[in-house]
């Protein structure tokens, strides 16, 4: 019983160790250095067994969990990250009802005890720093259309002068912080080789441009993906069917588990990739002469773009198209 479950907040650790006979052991520390280093001490004595043998199971908490993990992982212990899904239906599963911080962290022991699930390892410097500044990028680019709206609804009210000077002046900072953003992330690309390269793979591809081409140079470099299929379903491309008996037939929708600004610029390249790329631009014809709606098509489109870019990443080769042109 090598296990750890971990309930984190920003302010504490809730931990449950699961020992023989269902022997239960927990205890609170501060989601803070020293409390880490509790942690571990903690663990060890209950235990009794090296740090390479303990295995600590937690859920993805946002940029709460990412400094613990990388801890324990540089500490030499076994880490799994998990999807806060799965170990809700998982407690679902064993009747649990009510939710707190205690009987969460049990519940994660538990689940990583009986579904072993995969191990975590920390994303490269470089990929945490391309994270990072595209996250922020990302953040700035929301502000300024957020603001763009604001200009538009205060020229239609015809608002004051003072009002549309305001929101022009906040427009033309962002809009120069968003500038020095993108000049960063190109920067930071060009000074590391593989980046750069990675970079180049993903522009060969008709449909794939900067904007994209830097969205999965993040996604592809951050998680060992064992298929092209496994990162599709990472974005929420893969389909999800409704059906119910001989009565209840929806048709199937993307799943969206992913992360909705990087799929809304996979839809608009999708677009662009249907006229330009030949494999995707078969592919969606296929579909829709084959009866397919023009929406659940471009879903396809999103899906068969991801996976050449994991092909091109994958084989370290430009892209290739697979039908005559």
């Amino acid at each position: 019983m090598n296990v750890i479950g971990i309930d984190v907040s920003k302010a504490k650790l809730d931990c449950a160790w699961l020992g023989e006979h269902n022997k239960l052991k927990v205890k609170v520390f501060p989601n803070a250095l020293a409390g880490w280093a509790g942690l571990v001490e903690w663990s060890l004595k209950n235990t009794g067994l090296s740090i390479s043998d303990l295995h600590f199971v937690m859920e993805a908490t946002g940029v709460y969990h990412g400094q613990l993990a990388a801890y324990l992982y540089d500490q030499g212990a076994d880490v799994s990250v998990v999807n806060p899904a799965q170990v809700k239906f998982y407690a679902q599963s064993l009747g649990v009802r009510s939710k707190n911080d205690k009987k969460d962290s049990v519940v994660l022991a538990r689940y990583g005890v009986n579904e072993q699930p995969r191990r975590w390892q920390p994303e490269a410097a470089e990929i945490r720093t391309l994270k990072a500044l595209l996250a922020r990028l990302d953040s700035l680019e929301k502000d300024v259309q957020r603001e763009r709206n604001r200009q538009e609804k205060a020229e239609i009210s015809q608002a004051p002068q003072a009002v549309l000077s305001s929101l022009v002046q906040i427009i033309g900072t962002l809009d120069t912080e968003r500038q020095q953003l993108e000049k960063l992330i190109e920067e930071h690309i060009n000074n590391h080789k593989q980046l750069k390269q990675n970079k180049a793979l993903l522009e060969s591809i008709p449909g794939v441009g900067k904007v994209i081409a830097t969205r999965m140079l993040m996604v592809i470099g951050s998680r060992p993906f064992d298929s092209a299929s496994q990162c599709a379903a990472y974005l929420g491309l893969i389909p999800v069917q409704h059906e119910s008996g001989s009565s209840v037939r929806g048709r199937p929708k993307l799943s969206k588990a992913g992360n909705p600004t990087i799929r809304a610029k996979l839809y608009m390249a999708a677009v662009v990739a249907t006229t330009y790329n030949p494999d995707i631009k078969a592919h969606y014809l296929r579909l829709t002469k084959g009866g397919k709606s023009k929406m659940s098509a471009l879903g396809a489109a999103m899906r068969k773009l991801v996976q050449i870019c994991f092909g091109v990443l994958k084989h370290q080769q430009p892209y290739q198209p697979q039908v005559a042109i």
